[in-house]
């Protein structure tokens, strides 16, 4: 295979809407949510060979998978100004080079958010799941406050580990993420020092603004995203015939239609 070809052919997996593509793509996303499981599960096991084998395994997944995205870049230069890109660079160094922090890889978390939020996840989530666009708000939010969750557990048990007894694993980091989000305050389990103390800030102040911003996604009335073709209004309600802003006649999807 050609290398113009070869090109082509990532191009049709990682942006094209051929039916292979879309498969390819909910992959990756199954793969991140696997990953993060992975890292959840060994973290309450001992370092063995298995569990060595497995990480270099998802590294080099990891590696192949940037690689390739990076390949098919039209602006490589502008990506490394993207935190999805350095959040990759992070689980690789993490997978590969277990000394820097096994932690590390629990940020790819990040691109799970990254590929809900690019256009064509969406508008492929729209289309296959009824479910998503009747809830796409309630569940871009329960997205961010489960990435922000999980982001500041692995920042929790990084910098805590090696000096806090209270954080052995990242059951205990999670944990006292929890309990500082919801501001339920227990005190069985703190922070000591400046930077303990100021990541507990920063999980109470960001963490209570993402639950609210969930809590607004259930309270608000349903609605679906449409952009009406006339005046561009994107969000309407779900039986809805004409656009409220212009009158236009609608034609919103559904399973009845």
């Amino acid at each position: 295979m050609a290398y113009a070809d070869f090109k082509t052919f990532l191009r049709e997996l990682y942006e094209g809407a051929s039916p292979r593509g879309v498969v390819f793509r909910y992959g990756v996303l199954a793969f991140d949510i696997v990953t993060v499981l992975f890292i959840i599960g060994t973290s309450f096991v001992p370092s063995n060979d298995l569990v060595e084998t497995l990480d270099v395994v998802f590294g080099a997944l990891i590696l192949i998978d940037f690689a390739a995205r990076l390949l098919i870049s039209r602006h490589r230069m502008k990506d490394f100004t993207r935190l999805a890109t350095w959040t990759d660079i992070i689980a690789i160094v993490s997978f590969l080079a277990p000394l820097a922090g096994e932690g590390g890889g629990f940020l790819r978390i990040l691109r799970t958010l990254r590929l809900l939020h690019d256009y064509q996840m969406l508008s492929r989530l729209r289309n296959d799941s009824d479910f998503f666009r009747r809830n796409e708000e309630v569940v871009i939010a329960v997205t961010n406050l489960a990435v922000f969750i999980f982001v500041m557990t692995a920042i929790v048990y990084e910098t805590q580990r090696s000096h806090n007894q209270q954080i052995a694993n990242y059951a205990d980091a999670l944990y006292f993420t929890v309990t500082a989000l919801t501001t339920t305050g227990f005190g069985d389990i703190t922070l000591p020092g400046t930077v303990g103390r100021l990541i507990s800030v920063a999980i109470m102040i960001f963490g209570v603004t993402l639950f609210f911003n969930l809590a607004r996604a259930l309270i608000s009335p349903n609605k679906v995203r449409f952009p009406c073709p006339v005046c561009g209004l994107q969000r309407h309600d779900v039986d809805a015939v004409h656009c409220k802003a212009c009158g236009t006649v609608l034609n919103i999807p559904d399973e009845g239609r």
